[in-house]
């Protein structure tokens, strides 16, 4: 689960292995293989991915 950190007048997100392993998972699924980095530009921006916070 990711955590927010607010430090120094700013927040920071702090994610956990399987958040990371999440975010390139949805990554790899969304953008085809042989993109270039603006094709997968174009790809993410239509494209929400959400990370769990912990709340504790």
């Amino acid at each position: 689960m990711a955590r927010i950190i607010e430090s120094d007048g700013r927040r920071m997100i702090k994610m956990s292995v399987d958040d990371i392993l999440s975010i390139v998972q949805d990554y790899q699924r969304i953008v085809p293989r042989f993109s270039t980095a603006e094709d997968a530009r174009d790809y993410l921006s239509d494209t929400v991915i959400y990370i769990p916070e912990d709340i504790a």
